[in-house]
């Protein structure tokens, strides 16, 4: 686990990079809810970049964007996992973010309806969050992906959007986490289910 504001100092960098150069991105992971409910630790970092039509994949815009000179980040790529994380190296241990693919681990188009910014930084927001976990969930059912889950969903239950929830896997996770289940039945009789 490391600090959250270890994290945060990590993601602030590499957002200041990827603005620069015009990337839409947004942080994911359980960093997402550390932020949001103000927990001191957290064990994992993401940040979703956006690809467009005709522009070059994710992960080369991302490779594109970090100088390769740079003393603070550097890109690991993993090309037999298809995987690519970005080591911050200015802290020890240093603090490696995995880069993922909008649209394949979160929502598609990172605009305003989908991202909230807290302290400069873009996050999903809680019903984009929300989606993206419990879709990650139902693959591999991970307690660090639960926590999360219980974690947002019962500060920001009131803030969901239930368009955006697959209802039938957020029911199958309510039903085997009781701590869910009051915050899941209120947001359902919100919208009149």
């Amino acid at each position: 686990m490391s600090d959250t504001s270890r994290l945060f100092e990590a993601a602030a960098g590499l957002s200041q990079i990827l603005s620069s150069e015009g990337i839409p991105h947004a942080f994911h992971g359980s960093f997402v809810a550390a932020v949001l409910c103000n927990k001191p630790r957290c064990d994992e970092i993401a940040c979703l970049v956006e690809g467009k039509q005709n522009h070059p994949h994710a992960f080369r815009r991302v490779r594109d964007a970090v100088p390769g000179n740079s003393q603070d980040y550097k890109v690991v790529h993993s090309t037999w996992t298809n995987r690519l994380h970005v080591s911050y190296r200015k802290l020890i241990p240093p603090i490696e973010i995995e880069i993922l693919v909008a649209g394949e681990s979160g929502p598609k188009v990172l605009d305003n309806k989908t991202l909230m910014t807290i302290h400069g930084l873009p996050f999903l927001n809680p019903s984009e969050f929300i989606r993206a976990k419990i879709r990650t969930w139902t693959l591999r059912r991970s307690p660090a992906d639960s926590d999360s889950i219980v974690l947002v969903m019962t500060h920001f239950w009131n803030q969901l959007d239930l368009n955006r929830i697959p209802e039938q896997e957020m029911s199958e996770f309510s039903s085997g986490h009781p701590e869910v289940a009051p915050f899941w039945a209120a947001l359902l009789k919100k919208y009149g289910m």
